[in-house]
């Protein structure tokens, strides 16, 4: 976009760190978030939010083998 961090963060109406947190992967994109950078840069904020999420989806099942969890039978009534 040829922004710098500065001058973006001007433009979304944050602070500069707030915006390099986000860059930087400190911060996920928030809902707040998502609605300024779609009307500041295009796009609608459920892409920036699906994006955010697909990245920590990415992220978690990095470590999917840590999660030691057995699936359940739940009985019929629960599961209709």
């Amino acid at each position: 976009m040829g922004l710098t961090i500065t001058q973006a963060a001007k433009v979304l109406g944050v602070t500069r760190q707030a915006l390099n947190n986000v860059v930087t992967c400190k911060s996920a994109i928030s809902p707040q978030m998502a609605m300024r950078l779609s009307k500041a840069f295009g796009s609608n904020p459920e892409t920036w939010l699906r994006m955010q999420l697909s990245y920590d989806l990415a992220n978690a099942l990095k470590d999917e083998s840590k999660i030691k969890v057995r699936r359940q039978h739940l009985p019929r009534e629960l599961t209709n």
